[in-house]
């Protein structure tokens, strides 16, 4: 697994509730589907056909939440992030668009529900979430998400610039777009929780179980380990950015991105009374992102996007955590120490949205979740349950394609994307008299 960031860094893997004890898979077993990968796509796909009596069985190489699920920032916004809803009508058409419009803005609902269902330990706080207006044009494009989700069914709102420092602690921000159901929580005590939640209903999971290959067999597939085999009739990937083997060329229908994520020590209660004061999620409302949001100690857990000696160089890395943070904060008074910092990576591709893909007859993939994980993960596991109870694919909420291999460009062009976005901000808050943070 070298060829991934590592995974014991992260201030999840020192903090997040134990993991259940699961088996590696040495003998063959059958089940009516077999699930591929232990994130929260394939936790909670596995968890959807447990709950209805489905005989399955998910295979993880590593552990439940090793990948994205497990290293990610926390932040649960049932949004989407590159496309906005009318251009996704546009992209995916009718009746597609609307059915994953449904299914992401309600994805919120159905991680408290089960969140509240298993009584998971995973520290969900569901506070909002803001996403500023770093200048005063950004309004307008704020204006219309409002409109937008709302009529989607979200209870959205714009709000001033007095709202928004009220709400987040930030003098820095022009306005903001409300999201009352946006959360937060500890990814890996989540995700662990849902494999115990899958095992309580009688679905079986087995760790350090990398697939190698899968066959078909008669009527059914072997999807075969290095230890054992499961016999099923149908089989389910959903290794995202962290696919290895198991299908030809699957890992080649994304191009791999790295995000970042640090997180300071705890801070003192004045700071914590004045900097996020309502325990939100915040996005600072520029392209090059800066989120954040604290844990249950009371830490600022941040993301950015790594960009030339941001993320290599630590020491600047965290010189530019701590002048974004007390820039937008000016009332933090005391020396940040970022204790934490750890990788992940995404399995990025053009439309950002996820791409359900027909293998085999029997055998789909998901990948592409392009960095939307905790919402657009839990809510996957309702689609691809559909798909292995034999609804209509024409009824499904994401449209079943042939496998696609990633255009080559897709290696630099979201970088690329990134430092346009930078360039576009700095040029809109220079013309529109807005303040720039530190390394704009």
């Amino acid at each position: 697994m070298a060829r991934f960031s590592p995974f014991e860094q992260s201030l999840w893997f020192a903090t997040a509730a134990p993991a259940a004890e699961t088996p590696t898979l040495d003998s063959q077993v059958q089940a009516d589907v077999c699930v591929v990968g232990g994130g929260y796509t394939g936790l909670t796909t596995a968890l959807e056909l447990a709950q209805q009596g489905v005989s399955v069985v998910l295979l993880e190489a590593q552990e439940a939440g090793f990948g994205g699920s497990g290293r990610n920032a926390g932040h649960c916004t049932p949004t989407f992030t590159h496309f906005s809803l009318p251009e996704l009508h546009k992209l995916l058409g009718t009746p597609w668009a609307e059915r994953l419009i449904a299914r992401q803005t309600q994805a919120n609902q159905r991680v408290a529900a089960m969140i509240a269902r298993y009584q998971i330990d995973c520290e969900w706080q569901q506070n909002g979430y803001v996403q500023a207006a770093a200048y005063p044009g950004a309004l307008k494009t704020i204006a219309e998400k409002v409109r937008d989700y709302n009529a989607a069914g979200a209870s959205t709102r714009l709000l001033s610039a007095a709202e928004a420092e009220t709400i987040t602690g930030s003098p820095r921000f022009h306005g903001g777009w409300y999201h009352p159901e946006g959360g937060h929580l500890n990814p890996l005590g989540y995700a662990r929780g849902l494999a115990s939640a899958v095992m309580q209903e009688g679905g079986r999971i087995f760790n350090r179980s990398a697939v190698n290959q899968v066959v078909k067999q008669g009527q059914r597939w072997k999807v075969i380990t290095d230890g054992g085999s499961v016999l099923a009739e149908k089989v389910i990937f959903a290794t995202g950015a962290y696919t290895v083997a198991g299908w030809p060329q699957l890992e080649h229908s994304f191009k791999i991105m790295k995000v970042f994520v640090a997180a300071t020590q705890p801070l003192d209660a004045a700071t914590r009374a004045a900097v996020l004061p309502q325990n939100t999620t915040i996005h600072d409302g520029r392209g090059d992102i800066y989120v954040y949001k604290y844990n249950a100690e009371g830490r600022i857990v941040a993301s950015m996007f790594p960009m030339g000696q941001r993320g290599r160089d630590l020491s600047l890395t965290h010189k530019i955590m701590s002048e974004r943070l007390k820039w937008l904060h000016p009332q933090i008074r005391q020396d940040l120490r970022w204790e934490y910092l750890w990788f992940g990576e995404l399995d990025m591709q053009q439309r950002t949205i996820p791409r359900l893909y027909q293998l085999a007859p029997g055998v789909v993939a998901v990948t592409g979740l392009s960095g939307r994980g905790v919402p657009t993960g839990s809510m996957l596991g309702s689609i691809l349950s559909e798909w292995a109870l034999d609804l209509p694919h024409n009824q499904l909420a994401l449209k079943i394609e042939p496998l696609h291999r990633a255009p080559f460009w897709m290696g630099f062009g979201p970088q690329l994307t990134l430092r346009w976005y930078r360039s576009r901000d700095w040029l809109r808050s220079k013309m529109q008299g807005a303040a720039l943070p530190p390394y704009p």
